[in-house]
């Protein structure tokens, strides 16, 4: 599957109301053994940093995610292998937008709301924050790894 297709998948469930990090993962369920539903249901939570504590970026924890699920094993020493492959992408991450934190992705919003109730998806809500970019970018680069190491 050609990388521009994947990322059109992840920004189109963003638009229809997923999280960032159900947008990454969701993104690549034709390559993992997970189902699309059980994969949007173990990313539910972890958009906006965390169930909207804006911590790590819903979108970099999805790359987590299918990275575990690509690259994992249950042997309890497979992170060991899986660490530097996170940390060099979430690196890439940093680099393109400066920071791995919501909060920080977020800094043009006058304040950083934390409460457990998403705001609504309105234009104006898409105009303020960065968030489609992330997923597309977290998506882009999860997915170049992916087909650079052949994994998809």
């Amino acid at each position: 599957m050609e990388i521009n297709k994947i990322v059109e998948r992840s920004e189109q469930y963003f638009l229809k109301g997923y999280n960032c990090c159900q947008a990454v993962t969701a993104a690549f369920s034709d390559f993992t053994d997970i189902s699309e539903e059980n994969l949007l249901k173990l990313s539910c939570t972890l958009g906006g940093g965390f169930a909207r504590l804006r911590n790590v970026c819903g979108a970099v924890s999805g790359m987590g995610i299918i990275l575990g699920l690509m690259y994992g094993s249950d042997d309890p020493d497979a992170k060991k292998q899986l660490y530097p492959k996170g940390q060099e992408l979430a690196k890439k991450f940093e680099d393109e937008f400066g920071s791995i934190v919501c909060s920080e992705l977020l800094k043009n919003l006058e304040s950083v709301d934390r409460s457990p109730v998403p705001q609504e998806r309105t234009e104006e809500y898409y105009k303020k924050r960065t968030c489609l970019d992330c997923v597309k970018m977290a998506t882009r680069i999860l997915a170049q790894d992916l087909i650079d190491n052949e994994r998809i």
